[in-house]
């Protein structure tokens, strides 16, 4: 059974994760409009993964016989100065999502609730490799500057990338 601190610890955490889904929703429709579709690609990636997390987090609720609560999710931004300014935003939010999850852990320890602490540990290493993705997008950007041909060049290569549903837990 899940305490009440850990449910309403796991609730907050499901509003981020879908949250996040939208933001990177809101970013893949700014590179739309760039027509910059490896871009586009990398971010549906993206918000698929954030909609398995949530999910993923919904599932342990209920499994541990807790109530899901769902509250309204914040608009996310619709326009960036540059795709530099968009993953910047994308890093700094996945470097947040990552202290979201660690409290998680601190709740987790607190409550002595081991089976949540083993559940998390999968997240805590999940946002290790998200902040390393999209810090590598990042700093590419950066290194590309304002050569155009590049951007499309990089743009190919992230088109490449291809979603493999998570196994979380």
């Amino acid at each position: 059974m899940i305490s009440e601190k850990m449910e309403k610890a796991f609730n907050d955490q499901i509003n981020k994760e879908l949250y996040s889904e939208y933001l990177y929703l809101s970013m893949k429709g700014y590179f739309e409009r760039l027509n910059l579709k490896g871009f586009v690609n990398w971010l549906d990636i993206q918000t698929k993964e954030e909609h398995a997390h949530a999910m993923g987090m919904y599932d342990y609720v209920h499994t541990r016989g807790g109530k899901v609560v769902l509250e309204a999710i914040d608009k996310p931004e619709t326009d960036w100065a540059s795709p530099v300014a968009c993953f910047e935003q994308v890093l700094s939010h996945e470097e947040y999502v990552t202290s979201r999850i660690n409290a998680l852990l601190d709740v987790a320890e607190e409550t002595k609730d081991r089976a949540a602490t083993l559940f998390l540990n999968w997240y805590l290493k999940e946002q290790v490799e998200e902040e390393e993705s999209a810090g590598g997008v990042l700093a590419t950007l950066k290194l590309i500057g304002d050569d155009k041909k590049a951007l499309l060049m990089f743009d190919k290569e992230l088109a490449t990338r291809v979603f493999n549903p998570p196994v979380i837990g």
